[in-house]
């Protein structure tokens, strides 16, 4: 498979300690990618590192061949690049509808609410008000509308009902990116046939397995 974004021996520090201990994560064009580990293991900083929201100190981010280590993380998104953070991805003070008109390049943000009907009738809502599952649809609905060739997302079904996690997972394995998310465990039933799907566990800052996700469950 192609490879659309890697790290390359990833380092990070964060003050004295070193979150990411020369990481090695190829991200395929045509995959599903999963994170997985418990808090601590590095699965949010590789998200970070990738996106351009933490610097490497050791190591490279190469995209399609070219070192993109010295961009910014707005630079990354103007070549198409979306990063979906765990925390604070949504604006609080504006309503549902004003964070959709801005995910979406035109304005049209009918495929978010196609893929969550629930967010209709909360499209005046503010977005700080709403419930912590309502604005993970809202967050995820960002990745859903805008023209990326990567997508990031940082645990993008925490607080979500089972029927709505699953819906996301759908969601996310039918977008034209390179897809790669954090999680603490599996997600249950992502590996299917529509998607090839690629598994990293990280533990303490390095990869401590790669494989399919049944792999994974055999282990």
């Amino acid at each position: 498979m192609t490879v659309e974004i890697e790290l390359r021996a990833a380092r990070v520090r964060y003050g004295p300690l070193e979150a990411l201990h020369g990481v090695h994560l190829p991200v395929p064009a045509a995959a599903l990618t999963v994170l997985i580990g418990r808090n601590g293991s590095g699965r949010t900083t590789a998200l970070r590192a990738l996106a351009g929201t933490v610097p490497l100190s050791a190591g490279r981010v190469v995209w399609r061949g070219t070192d993109v280590s010295g961009l910014h993380a707005h630079e990354r998104a103007r070549r198409g690049l979306c990063f979906v953070p765990d925390l604070r991805a949504v604006y609080d003070t504006l309503t549902v509808g004003e964070n959709l008109e801005l995910a979406a390049p035109d304005g049209d943000f009918a495929r978010a609410v196609d893929g969550y009907p629930a967010l209709r009738p909360l499209l005046a809502r503010r977005a700080g008000t709403l419930s912590g599952g309502e604005q993970r649809m809202l967050a995820v609905s960002r990745a859903l509308l805008m023209p990326a060739r990567v997508v990031l997302l940082d645990e993008p079904a925490q607080g979500m009902s089972p029927p709505v996690a699953a819906r996301t997972y759908e969601l996310l394995r039918a977008l034209d990116a390179a897809v790669v998310v954090a999680e603490q465990r599996l997600p249950p039933g992502i590996g299917d046939d529509r998607r090839p799907v690629l598994v990293h566990e990280l533990r303490r800052g390095t990869v401590a397995f790669s494989g399919e996700p049944a792999e994974l469950t055999h282990r």
